[in-house]
């Protein structure tokens, strides 16, 4: 089936990202660091700290790409930061009533040559379109670590042009990124349909009382020769995160709710959320 889709003009027009937490900001600062504009739409009392990690930031990445930083500008205006952007960022929280709001929102507001990705990692594009229209040029286009961790997966909603996949991983390989397709649709697409598992199977032995984060991660990185264990880098992700993501599978898939319950009362509750404050599966 034809589509509507041309490709945007890159050159004069922005980036907008829409959330500025501890993914948005790092999206941002990977994307300005190679010399693309980004509006980056947050409420103020989180834009401050967003714009200090990419200020921090930039200059070292940008070193890496051989390249020069463009601007970052911010808003709490989601019109003022959508309404000439030739890509839309969703960076927004784990929550899919949320996501299908804001999806309905950007369609309405953003250029029909605009892509729309969500860096959703466990949600689905396609449950995002509830209110939507122009679906050709939404999809998932998700970010994991960056700058460590610098792997970029793209997924179709089910209705995307299939042109504009290697549109964004052109695009994606000149801001830094590793770009990979998820070729159907899948909960979690690639890497965190696996990582899901494993965190899964971690929070359980803490939760059971087996053993504590430090073991648990002393152990995986003598096992795997890895820099960071699992808990570490669900502390720094944030507990809040992970939990929205657990019960986005546990949901879906009709796992056993123990995980979600016992981060829930011991950690999201009392506030204890890792790296973004309190404490973490670390102590």
């Amino acid at each position: 089936m034809s589509s509507p889709w041309t490709k945007p003009d890159t050159s004069t027009r922005p980036i907008a990202v829409i959330g500025g937490g501890v993914m948005g900001r790092r999206i941002s600062m990977m994307w300005i660091s190679s010399g693309f504009t980004v509006l980056l739409c947050e409420k103020t009392s989180v834009t401050g700290n967003a714009v200090g990690y990419v200020q921090e930031h930039e200059a070292e990445q940008a070193a890496k790409q051989h390249t020069t930083p463009a601007e970052l500008k911010a808003t709490t205006s989601l019109e003022e930061a959508v309404s000439n952007a030739w890509m839309v960022i969703e960076a927004i929280p784990e929550k899919l009533d949320m996501k299908i709001d804001l999806m309905g929102e950007i369609d309405k507001l953003a250029p029909p040559d605009c892509v729309i990705a969500s860096n959703s990692s466990s949600l689905r594009s396609s449950q995002m379109i509830v209110k939507t229209e122009k679906n050709y040029r939404i999809c998932n286009g998700h970010y994991y670590m960056p700058p460590e961790q610098t792997y970029y997966e793209v997924m179709s909603c089910g209705h995307t042009d299939p042109n504009i996949f290697p549109f964004l991983m052109e695009k994606a390989a000149q801001a830094g990124f590793k770009p990979v397709h998820a070729k159907v649709e899948s909960t979690g697409l690639i890497f965190n349909r696996i990582w899901a598992a494993l965190k899964r199977e971690v929070l359980l032995v803490m939760a059971q009382g087996v053993s504590d984060g430090h073991t648990i991660d002393d152990m995986f990185k003598s096992w795997f020769k890895a820099e960071k264990g699992p808990c570490l880098m669900m502390d720094t992700v944030g507990l809040d995160t992970v939990y929205n993501i657990e019960t986005v599978y546990t949901e879906q898939r009709g796992l056993d709710t123990t995980v979600v319950d016992w981060l829930k009362e011991n950690y999201v509750d009392k506030g204890n959320l890792g790296a973004k404050g309190g404490t973490g599966l670390l102590g």
